[in-house]
């Protein structure tokens, strides 16, 4: 007669245990790889915004507070009108035509309680400085 093995209760606690440390490293990697991403992904829209600021200036002789304005339309997981919102940034706006030469600020700002929180502001200028959380450079 033969006899149907299966596992022990050892061997299934070691298997438990080496997923446990895998998942244990993995996470925090995959969870910088998602705010790197993110981040990216607002960068890249601070960048449309900023691009068509300076279009705009040359049609209108002054920069546009309002991001629709400069036909800036929403896109995947962003909603565009007076500023851009996602689940994780608030993108503004802030003109000063006032200044010889005018000037616009875009700022990009993580949502309180997301996964981005603690990222830092992003701001990008009509002069192309970036900075986040007040350090230069992206």
């Amino acid at each position: 007669m033969r006899r149907i093995r299966g596992f022990t209760l050892i061997e299934l606690m070691i298997a438990v245990a080496v997923i446990g440390i895998l998942v244990a490293v993995a996470y925090p990697s995959y969870d910088s790889y998602m705010k790197r991403t993110r981040r990216s992904d607002a960068q890249q829209l601070m960048q449309d915004i900023a691009t068509r600021q300076s279009q705009y200036i040359l049609d209108a002789r002054s920069y546009n507070a309002t991001i629709s304005a400069v036909n800036v339309r929403s896109r995947k997981d962003w909603t565009c009108a007076a500023t851009c919102t996602s689940t994780y940034y608030t993108i503004s706006v802030a003109v000063d035509n006032a200044a010889t030469p005018p000037t616009f600020t875009v700022t990009a700002v993580p949502v309180v309680g997301s996964a981005q929180a603690g990222d830092g502001t992003l701001t990008l200028d009509q002069a192309g400085a970036k900075t986040r959380g007040g350090n230069p450079g992206w």
